[in-house]
């Protein structure tokens, strides 16, 4: 069975993670990992927790056909133009 690694994971609990971790789960999560690993060891009380995963972000989106609709809703999106609009 091949190991499972974080990358393919779709939650990562803060323990495993540091600011290696940025692309996978953010960077405020990547710093809550960071946090605990360097201030618990000084005994500094830090509550456990996870962080979702771009990939869950992704499955979700893709799943729930919230994809699509966004692709729908930004169709007609000119990014070329890029002149503002007031409200």
């Amino acid at each position: 069975m091949p190991k499972k690694t974080k990358r393919r994971k779709l939650i990562v609990w803060f323990e495993n993670l540091g600011m290696r971790d940025v692309g996978l789960v953010g960077g405020k999560n990547a710093a809550l990992g960071e946090m605990i690993s360097n201030l618990k060891p000084l005994g500094i009380k830090i509550p456990s927790g996870f962080a979702i995963t771009a990939q869950a972000y992704d499955y979700f989106l893709e799943k729930s056909g919230v994809d699509k609709q966004i692709k729908e809703v930004l169709s007609g999106l000119d990014t070329h133009n890029l002149k503002i609009m007031s409200v």
